[in-house]
């Protein structure tokens, strides 16, 4: 069997999706996902960005070379609601499902749920299997998706003062995040088997939060905005912690 699994999305909700989108995999497996989330596709047969599907275009553009690619699969599920009328009149075998969780229930244990409703079996810790790597330094991350996710400055400064006495410590940033000396790593899967070599992780409610913890690294990770017990990192080392606005 032939399937697709449509994933749009940031790079948390890709990542606590993932146990859910491998449980999933048929004889051929492919990905439709957010470009920066097609290199953590690592379970797929073939993964392409959403932009390069032509997607967007079905119902409203001339698309039909998207409905013929689409009719090569013999089942599709999709967490994306875009093209869904044109989908359904042109017949595709495809499969809707809800891609915000429900409230109070942590969203990869939603995401597994409705894995096991479409006969899957999915493992509960979303992983991304890294080459080894010895761990030797400590990797902070003091930037989110929105302000609201930040805790402040400081909060990491004093995390980065502590640890220092210890270990190496190396600050992290994403290509358009400014901070000066920071490393940069734009490919996730390359920046997933960098995080693999440190001894902990500090950062926010972000998507590299839950990469790090995807490849069992140690982590830390400051809420102020969201819940944890809905959107925290997945692992046996992880502790999301509650950061009161303003930091003291």
């Amino acid at each position: 069997m032939r399937r697709l699994l449509i994933r749009p999305g940031a790079i948390g909700d890709f990542i606590v999706s993932l146990p859910a989108m491998e449980a999933l995999r048929a004889e051929y497996t492919e990905v439709w996902c957010a470009e920066q989330n097609v290199a953590l596709a690592r379970f797929a047969d073939h993964a392409l960005s959403l932009g390069a599907s032509g997607l967007s275009r079905l119902g409203l553009l001339p698309s039909e070379d998207v409905v013929e690619r689409l009719r090569a699969f013999d089942s599709i599920v999709s967490w994306s609601g875009v093209g869904r009328d044109a989908m359904v009149e042109s017949g595709l075998p495809i499969t809707f499902l809800s891609a915000l969780p429900e409230a109070g229930v942590h969203a990869t244990a939603f995401y597994n749920r409705q894995a096991r409703e479409l006969g899957g079996q999915p493992s509960w810790t979303p992983a991304i299997p890294c080459p080894p790597a010895r761990r030797e330094f400590a990797a902070i991350h003091p930037f989110a998706s929105s302000v609201a996710k930040r805790a402040p400055m400081d909060a990491f400064r004093r995390h980065a003062g502590r640890l220092g006495r210890e270990m190496p410590v190396h600050w992290l940033a994403g290509p358009e995040e400014e901070l000066d000396r920071a490393v940069r790593i734009p490919d996730l899967y390359e920046l997933a088997c960098w995080l693999a070599g440190a001894r902990i992780y500090v950062g926010n409610d972000s998507g590299i939060s839950h990469l790090a913890a995807a490849v069992g690294t140690p982590v830390l990770a400051l809420f102020t905005a969201t819940k944890a017990r809905e959107w925290g990192p997945c692992g046996t080392m992880v502790e999301s912690v509650p950061c009161v606005l303003p930091f003291s």
